[in-house]
């Protein structure tokens, strides 16, 4: 009872204070930025920052120690800066009445901060200069086309000294003061500020700012409750003196985030429902799906933690929607599958109720209506046409299985690249294994589910028969179910890349 209370408690003690952990906007793979903008009569500053996640800064660790020794000492993290803001530098534009304006670099700095899982994460800050001049009205453009393929948060901020701005389309204050404390919710949609024109009037002022700016949505509950549970596996995975309790318990956090994971939208569980619905799936099914989906799920961090570690220029966030598109496509075949048996089905209904019919019409004259009664084969008790789902093939299983699991999640693949920096690649991999099955428990539970509820049906006469009238609707509806959504997920996918 002692250990289990001194269990108990150090759960709740990693657990509860979560809520306080700093996490990024859209997760381990993102790039952040923010420009904060200074205008005066004859210039133009950009407080530049860039914030990497973990992931980016697990990548970029060989160029920034370059002696690789495995450390990064001052003298590297200053070279490292100083290279980095001379390229941010080329990639940030700014014009004023037209004419470009070219900026400078006036000072640098490269950090690195705790993050999760015991992976860091990097702060870049670089502090660039332009020469303007501010005479009449001016229209001044600007632009951060640093690392634009890589998704996060984009932060643009105005101020003046000097001259004032006019209904300016961005803030004076960072609402993520500067990329240090984002919002407390994690954010399903954050700014992504890019650019701005800003109009610049001479002499002192009061600055004005546009009404109407966006506002940044928080998260659902059910979100927030995943991203604690992401910050307490990585807490608990990072940890430099991991103890036999505190490994159970991140391996129990693992299977509880890997479950809670799928239980988010866009994880297969609908169209697993509608497959299994269609073809009058089994409880053997259900299971299939669920340890396709584990065993792709963890094959594919796996292979993607190696190549993240091998490359420093592959994107993982592209990497995941090249996946997701792939995932979309396979469902949409798996769809069209299905709406093509369901039609086939339909047909031969069709020609075995013309030909029931005639031999019913037949008999009608040489034996009498009553007897001809007797070889109407083709219909059920209830009138209803024959069941049209047949049991899913085992390829069209594995398809549904594969395409639920295919798209690795960032949380499992940090967990696996902390691990692995951390000397303890075999525990890594376990909580990966756990997460892929916590995922899979919840699609199988939904499938079980399902699967129970339509024989439970069947056992009722009433609503068997009312479903039995139904059945023919069935395969072609939860077709179309399967084709659309695998439609919305290639093109959301592909619209990310």
């Amino acid at each position: 009872m002692k250990r289990l209370a001194v269990f108990l408690g150090t759960a709740a003690a990693i657990l509860i204070p979560t809520a306080q952990a700093s996490a990024h906007p859209l997760g381990n793979f993102t790039v952040n930025h923010y420009d904060g903008l200074t205008v005066t009569p004859s210039s133009l500053s950009d407080d530049a920052v860039v914030d990497f996640a973990e992931i980016p800064t697990a990548q970029a660790v060989g160029l920034v120690d370059t002696d690789h020794s495995g450390k990064v000492d001052p003298a590297e993290a200053a070279s490292y800066a100083r290279s980095m803001c001379q390229a941010l530098a080329g990639q940030v534009l700014a014009a004023a009445a037209g004419a470009p304006a070219r900026f400078a670099v006036a000072g640098s700095s490269f950090s690195y901060r705790p993050g999760a899982a015991g992976l860091p994460t990097s702060r870049l800050e670089c502090t660039l200069r332009a020469p303007l001049h501010v005479g009449a009205q001016t229209q001044m453009a600007f632009a951060d086309r640093f690392d634009a393929d890589r998704i996060g948060w984009h932060e643009i901020t105005a101020v003046a000294a000097g001259v004032h701005l006019q209904n300016a389309p961005v803030p004076q204050h960072s609402v993520s003061d500067r990329l240090l404390h984002y919002p407390n919710d994690l954010l399903s949609s954050p700014l992504d500020v890019r650019s701005a024109t800003l109009t610049v009037l001479p002499g002192a002022g009061t600055s004005t700012v546009a009404g109407g700016l966006a506002k940044v949505p928080g998260a659902g509950p059910v979100a927030r409750v995943v991203g604690r549970l992401d910050t307490a596996l990585g807490s608990l995975a990072g940890r430099r003196h991991l103890t036999l309790g505190i490994a159970a318990l991140a391996v129990l956090v693992s299977l509880v985030l890997g479950a809670a994971h799928a239980a988010l939208p866009g994880h297969g569980k609908t169209v697993m429902a509608a497959y299994l619905a269609g073809k009058r799936g089994t409880k053997r099914d259900a299971v299939a799906v669920g340890v396709t989906v584990t065993v792709t799920h963890t094959a594919g961090v796996l292979l993607l933690g190696l190549a993240l570690s091998l490359s420093s220029s592959l994107a993982g966030e592209r990497v995941s929607g090249a996946l997701g598109a792939v995932s979309g496509v396979l469902i949409v075949m798996v769809g069209v599958s299905l709406l093509t048996s369901a039609v086939r089905q339909r047909r031969r209904h069709g020609a075995a109720a013309d030909r029931g019919h005639e031999h019913g019409h037949r008999h009608d004259h040489d034996h009498g209506h009553a007897h001809g009664h007797g070889h109407d084969h083709e219909h059920g008790h209830d009138g209803s046409p024959p069941s049209s789902g047949r049991r899913p093939g085992r390829r069209a299983l594995v398809g549904m299985g594969v395409a639920g699991g295919l798209v690795p999640s960032p949380s499992a693949l940090v967990v696996l690249l902390g691990a692995v920096a951390l000397g303890r690649t075999a525990f890594g991999v376990v909580l990966v294994l756990v997460y892929g099955a916590g995922m899979a428990a919840t699609l199988t539970a939904a499938g079980l589910l399902l699967v129970s509820a339509a024989g439970r049906l069947r056992a009722r006469p009433r609503l068997a028969a009312l479903a039995g009238r139904s059945a023919a609707l069935v395969p072609a509806t939860t077709s179309m179910v399967v084709v659309l959504v695998g439609l919305g997920l290639a093109t959301r996918s592909l619209a990310s890349l």
